[in-house]
Protein backbone atom coordinates (compact mmCIF):
# COMPACT_ATOMS: atom_id res chain seq x y z
CA UNK A 1 0.00 0.00 0.00
CA UNK A 2 1.21 3.23 -1.25
CA UNK A 3 1.57 6.06 1.45
CA UNK A 4 2.43 9.10 -0.65
CA UNK A 5 0.28 11.93 -0.75
CA UNK A 6 1.16 14.02 -3.43
CA UNK A 7 2.43 16.80 -1.09
CA UNK A 8 -0.68 16.41 1.03
CA UNK A 9 -3.22 16.29 -1.79
CA UNK A 10 -4.54 13.05 -0.44
CA UNK A 11 -4.94 14.29 2.95
CA UNK A 12 -7.03 17.06 2.45
CA UNK A 13 -10.93 17.02 4.41
CA UNK A 14 -12.86 16.77 1.10
CA UNK A 15 -12.27 15.46 -2.02
CA UNK A 16 -9.71 16.44 -4.16
CA UNK A 17 -10.78 18.35 -7.33
CA UNK A 18 -8.14 19.88 -10.26
CA UNK A 19 -7.96 20.67 -13.65
CA UNK A 20 -6.16 20.71 -16.82
CA UNK A 21 -3.75 23.51 -17.99
CA UNK A 22 -3.25 23.81 -21.58
CA UNK A 23 -2.51 27.53 -21.87
CA UNK A 24 1.31 28.35 -22.43
CA UNK A 25 1.31 31.75 -19.69
CA UNK A 26 1.54 31.04 -16.06
CA UNK A 27 -2.03 33.11 -15.23
CA UNK A 28 -4.14 30.46 -15.96
CA UNK A 29 -2.18 28.80 -13.04
CA UNK A 30 -2.65 31.48 -10.50
CA UNK A 31 -6.68 31.96 -11.52
CA UNK A 32 -7.28 28.31 -11.11
CA UNK A 33 -5.41 28.72 -7.64
CA UNK A 34 -7.89 31.67 -6.54
CA UNK A 35 -10.51 30.14 -7.90
CA UNK A 36 -9.96 27.27 -5.24
CA UNK A 37 -8.58 24.20 -7.04
CA UNK A 38 -6.58 22.08 -5.27
CA UNK A 39 -4.29 20.57 -7.95
CA UNK A 40 -3.65 21.67 -11.51
CA UNK A 41 -2.50 19.14 -14.29
CA UNK A 42 -0.22 20.60 -16.70
CA UNK A 43 -1.05 18.08 -20.48
CA UNK A 44 1.74 17.87 -22.60
CA UNK A 45 -0.21 15.36 -24.18
CA UNK A 46 -2.36 17.19 -25.62
CA UNK A 47 -1.60 21.10 -25.88
CA UNK A 48 1.05 23.21 -27.11
CA UNK A 49 2.98 23.38 -24.10
CA UNK A 50 6.94 22.90 -24.17
CA UNK A 51 9.20 21.74 -20.80
CA UNK A 52 10.04 25.19 -20.38
CA UNK A 53 6.64 26.04 -19.52
CA UNK A 54 5.81 23.20 -17.55
CA UNK A 55 8.30 24.29 -15.53
CA UNK A 56 7.01 27.91 -15.07
CA UNK A 57 3.42 26.03 -14.41
CA UNK A 58 4.65 23.91 -12.13
CA UNK A 59 6.40 26.63 -9.95
CA UNK A 60 3.38 29.03 -10.10
CA UNK A 61 0.88 26.52 -8.77
CA UNK A 62 3.31 25.28 -6.05
CA UNK A 63 3.80 28.65 -4.85
CA UNK A 64 0.24 29.33 -4.57
CA UNK A 65 -0.28 26.08 -2.71
CA UNK A 66 -1.90 24.15 -5.54
CA UNK A 67 -0.47 20.76 -6.25
CA UNK A 68 1.25 20.74 -9.23
CA UNK A 69 0.77 17.66 -11.56
CA UNK A 70 1.66 16.71 -15.33
CA UNK A 71 0.45 14.58 -17.50
CA UNK A 72 4.10 13.34 -20.05
CA UNK A 73 3.25 13.08 -23.36
CA UNK A 74 4.38 9.51 -23.10
CA UNK A 75 6.32 7.18 -21.11
CA UNK A 76 10.21 8.32 -22.05
CA UNK A 77 12.06 7.87 -18.36
CA UNK A 78 13.87 11.23 -19.80
CA UNK A 79 11.12 13.40 -19.45
CA UNK A 80 9.80 12.45 -16.54
CA UNK A 81 13.10 13.26 -14.89
CA UNK A 82 12.92 16.09 -16.26
CA UNK A 83 9.52 16.86 -14.92
CA UNK A 84 10.16 15.56 -11.41
CA UNK A 85 13.52 17.66 -11.17
CA UNK A 86 11.21 20.95 -12.22
CA UNK A 87 9.02 20.11 -9.25
CA UNK A 88 5.95 18.51 -9.90
CA UNK A 89 4.52 16.50 -7.48
CA UNK A 90 2.88 13.82 -10.08
CA UNK A 91 3.10 12.51 -13.07
CA UNK A 92 0.21 10.98 -14.92
CA UNK A 93 1.13 9.00 -17.81
CA UNK A 94 -1.26 8.36 -20.97
CA UNK A 95 -1.88 5.03 -22.55
CA UNK A 96 -0.13 2.33 -19.43
CA UNK A 97 -2.17 -0.87 -20.89
CA UNK A 98 -0.13 -3.28 -18.97
CA UNK A 99 1.53 -4.30 -15.60
CA UNK A 100 4.80 -3.96 -17.61
CA UNK A 101 4.24 -0.57 -18.73
CA UNK A 102 3.20 0.36 -15.37
CA UNK A 103 6.09 -1.00 -13.84
CA UNK A 104 8.66 0.99 -15.87
CA UNK A 105 6.94 4.01 -15.40
CA UNK A 106 6.59 3.40 -11.95
CA UNK A 107 10.77 2.96 -11.86
CA UNK A 108 11.02 6.15 -14.16
CA UNK A 109 9.74 8.02 -11.18
CA UNK A 110 11.74 6.41 -8.08
CA UNK A 111 15.26 6.74 -7.06
CA UNK A 112 17.37 3.55 -7.15
CA UNK A 113 17.21 1.18 -5.53
CA UNK A 114 13.24 1.59 -5.95
CA UNK A 115 13.26 3.21 -9.58
CA UNK A 116 16.22 4.37 -12.56
CA UNK A 117 15.49 7.95 -11.88
CA UNK A 118 18.89 9.80 -11.91
CA UNK A 119 19.57 11.89 -9.22
CA UNK A 120 19.50 15.65 -9.86
CA UNK A 121 19.76 18.09 -6.35
CA UNK A 122 20.50 20.98 -8.06
CA UNK A 123 17.24 21.45 -9.86
CA UNK A 124 14.42 23.21 -8.16
CA UNK A 125 13.39 19.60 -6.83
CA UNK A 126 16.47 19.90 -4.63
CA UNK A 127 15.99 24.00 -3.48
CA UNK A 128 18.85 24.47 -6.00
CA UNK A 129 21.35 22.02 -4.06
CA UNK A 130 20.36 23.53 -0.84
CA UNK A 131 18.24 21.37 0.32
CA UNK A 132 20.36 18.46 1.75
CA UNK A 133 20.82 14.83 -0.72
CA UNK A 134 18.92 12.57 1.36
CA UNK A 135 16.08 14.72 1.64
CA UNK A 136 15.89 15.29 -2.01
CA UNK A 137 16.24 11.54 -2.54
CA UNK A 138 13.54 10.94 -0.15
CA UNK A 139 11.15 13.24 -0.93
CA UNK A 140 11.04 11.97 -5.06
CA UNK A 141 10.59 8.52 -3.57
CA UNK A 142 8.30 8.88 -0.34
CA UNK A 143 6.21 12.01 -2.09
CA UNK A 144 5.75 12.40 -5.54
CA UNK A 145 2.65 10.44 -6.82
CA UNK A 146 2.86 8.25 -10.13
CA UNK A 147 -0.41 8.00 -12.08
CA UNK A 148 -0.85 5.72 -15.04
CA UNK A 149 -4.11 6.70 -17.01
CA UNK A 150 -6.25 3.78 -17.75
CA UNK A 151 -7.63 3.77 -21.63
CA UNK A 152 -8.54 0.82 -22.77
CA UNK A 153 -9.85 -2.57 -21.52
CA UNK A 154 -6.81 -4.46 -21.31
CA UNK A 155 -5.24 -1.32 -19.31
CA UNK A 156 -9.00 -1.84 -16.77
CA UNK A 157 -8.35 -5.56 -16.44
CA UNK A 158 -4.65 -5.24 -15.67
CA UNK A 159 -5.36 -2.88 -13.40
CA UNK A 160 -5.36 -4.75 -9.80
CA UNK A 161 -1.99 -5.79 -11.03
CA UNK A 162 -0.65 -2.16 -11.45
CA UNK A 163 -1.82 -1.11 -7.97
CA UNK A 164 -0.11 -3.57 -6.42
CA UNK A 165 3.52 -2.52 -7.64
CA UNK A 166 4.28 0.26 -4.51
CA UNK A 167 5.81 2.50 -7.29
CA UNK A 168 2.34 3.18 -8.74
CA UNK A 169 -0.26 5.28 -6.58
CA UNK A 170 -3.28 5.95 -8.02
CA UNK A 171 -4.78 5.34 -11.30
CA UNK A 172 -7.04 7.81 -13.37
CA UNK A 173 -9.60 6.05 -15.75
CA UNK A 174 -9.51 8.15 -19.21
CA UNK A 175 -12.92 6.85 -20.00
CA UNK A 176 -13.35 8.52 -23.46
CA UNK A 177 -10.33 7.03 -25.00
CA UNK A 178 -11.60 4.07 -23.00
CA UNK A 179 -15.27 4.34 -24.57
CA UNK A 180 -13.66 5.40 -28.13
CA UNK A 181 -11.19 2.02 -27.91
CA UNK A 182 -14.72 0.05 -27.64
CA UNK A 183 -16.75 1.60 -30.12
CA UNK A 184 -19.17 3.68 -27.39
CA UNK A 185 -19.56 6.56 -25.25
CA UNK A 186 -18.14 7.42 -21.40
CA UNK A 187 -21.85 7.19 -20.00
CA UNK A 188 -22.34 3.99 -21.65
CA UNK A 189 -23.39 1.03 -19.09
CA UNK A 190 -20.32 -0.74 -20.04
CA UNK A 191 -18.33 1.58 -19.87
CA UNK A 192 -19.58 2.84 -16.43
CA UNK A 193 -18.99 -0.91 -14.87
CA UNK A 194 -15.05 -0.93 -15.92
CA UNK A 195 -15.02 2.24 -14.76
CA UNK A 196 -16.43 0.70 -11.51
CA UNK A 197 -13.76 -2.18 -11.87
CA UNK A 198 -11.17 0.29 -11.40
CA UNK A 199 -12.44 2.97 -8.36
CA UNK A 200 -12.85 -1.08 -6.86
CA UNK A 201 -9.20 -1.98 -7.62
CA UNK A 202 -7.67 0.74 -6.20
CA UNK A 203 -9.43 0.53 -3.21
CA UNK A 204 -8.48 -2.84 -2.88
CA UNK A 205 -4.89 -2.06 -3.36
CA UNK A 206 -5.58 0.94 -0.88
CA UNK A 207 -4.67 3.37 -3.34
CA UNK A 208 -7.04 5.92 -5.52
CA UNK A 209 -8.40 6.37 -8.41
CA UNK A 210 -9.47 9.47 -10.72
CA UNK A 211 -12.04 10.81 -13.42
CA UNK A 212 -12.48 13.73 -15.51
CA UNK A 213 -16.27 15.06 -16.21
CA UNK A 214 -15.30 18.19 -18.38
CA UNK A 215 -17.87 20.66 -17.36
CA UNK A 216 -20.19 18.57 -15.25
CA UNK A 217 -19.89 18.89 -11.73
CA UNK A 218 -22.84 17.15 -11.01
CA UNK A 219 -21.55 14.04 -12.52
CA UNK A 220 -18.23 14.42 -10.62
CA UNK A 221 -20.27 14.60 -7.02
CA UNK A 222 -22.00 11.58 -8.46
CA UNK A 223 -19.20 9.73 -9.17
CA UNK A 224 -17.49 10.66 -5.93
CA UNK A 225 -20.49 8.92 -4.10
CA UNK A 226 -19.62 6.53 -6.15
CA UNK A 227 -15.88 5.90 -4.64
CA UNK A 228 -14.21 8.16 -6.77
CA UNK A 229 -11.18 9.72 -5.10
CA UNK A 230 -10.48 12.76 -6.98
CA UNK A 231 -11.56 14.44 -10.12
CA UNK A 232 -10.75 17.17 -12.63
CA UNK A 233 -13.44 19.35 -14.22
CA UNK A 234 -12.88 21.59 -17.48
CA UNK A 235 -9.85 23.08 -18.57
CA UNK A 236 -8.49 26.61 -18.71
CA UNK A 237 -8.98 26.67 -22.76
CA UNK A 238 -12.71 25.67 -22.28
CA UNK A 239 -13.81 27.59 -19.27
CA UNK A 240 -12.57 30.83 -21.30
CA UNK A 241 -14.13 29.62 -24.17
CA UNK A 242 -17.46 28.70 -22.54
CA UNK A 243 -17.33 32.64 -20.91
CA UNK A 244 -16.89 33.86 -24.27
CA UNK A 245 -19.43 32.42 -25.96
CA UNK A 246 -22.10 32.29 -23.26
CA UNK A 247 -20.88 36.50 -22.75
CA UNK A 248 -21.71 37.51 -26.33
CA UNK A 249 -24.70 35.38 -26.74
CA UNK A 250 -25.99 37.13 -23.47
CA UNK A 251 -25.11 41.01 -25.21
CA UNK A 252 -26.89 39.82 -28.94
CA UNK A 253 -30.04 38.28 -27.12
CA UNK A 254 -30.18 41.62 -24.84
CA UNK A 255 -29.68 43.67 -28.42
CA UNK A 256 -31.82 41.82 -30.43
Amino acid sequence: MSGRTGGGLFTRPHTPVGTWLKIASTEPAEIMAFAGFDFVVVDLEHAPLDLVTAYRLINTAAALGVTPIVRVPDKTPSTIQKILDAGAMGILVPHVDTVEEAAAVGRACRFPPHGVRGAGGTSRAGSWGLKPNAEYLAAGNDDVLCIPQLESVEAIKAAPEMLALDTVDAVFVGAADLSMSMGSTPTSPEVLDLVASAISAAHDAGKKCGLAFGGVPDRAAEAVRDGCDFVLLSNDTTMLADAARTLVRAFRDATS
